[in-house]
């Protein structure tokens, strides 16, 4: 947001389940995610801009998880090497009245194939806790990337230009 010029009121995590439901794809599951988060959040703040995103890493169809170990981490990586996989970055903006405007960003990444010695690394770093696909391209995975297509801030986690774009649309004053 600072990157916007735009300072939030406050930030607040939305309590959510995120485990992708049965048959869910990665696309819908992010837009879902985005949308619980934003109406979880716009209950307790009618009148209020609230924004909400959600980032969904998937190699096909299978959603890579929020990786929470070492082992995860390990394994989303493993499964990106020397692959390209799809980052869906869903943002949902709810606006004063109930008005509500949307926008899911597709984003394709491109990893050369990891040496052992490369994860080994990552892995003590620690960058890839919590993360979506068990990485974050603006810290060391960067150095992974051969090629991107798409936006770079929405794999980072919030797509800049849509954003902006949403907040016109509903009549936010965003510069």
């Amino acid at each position: 947001m600072a990157q916007l010029g735009l300072t939030p009121d406050e930030v607040c995590a939305a309590d959510v389940n995120e485990a992708p439901l049965k048959g869910e794809t990665p696309r819908r599951c992010a837009l879902r995610l985005a949308q619980d988060k934003a109406g979880r959040i716009a209950e307790s703040r009618p009148g209020a801009y609230v924004l909400a995103a959600d980032t969904v890493v998937a190699a096909g169809r299978r959603i890579l998880p929020k990786a929470e170990t070492d082992d995860e981490v390990r394994g989303c990586l493993n499964l990106l090497s020397g692959r390209s996989h799809r980052v869906y970055t869903a943002v949902v903006l709810r606006g004063p009245g109930g008005r509500q405007a949307e926008r899911l960003v597709e984003t394709r990444v491109t990893f050369k194939r990891l040496a052992e010695d490369e994860l080994t690394a990552y892995l003590a770093s620690g960058e890839g806790l919590g993360k979506a696909g068990g990485y974050g391209i603006q810290g060391r995975a960067g150095g992974f990337v051969l090629n991107l297509q798409g936006s770079y801030p929405a794999v980072v986690g919030l797509p800049l230009y849509e954003t902006l774009c949403l907040l016109r649309g509903l009549g936010y004053p965003a510069a």
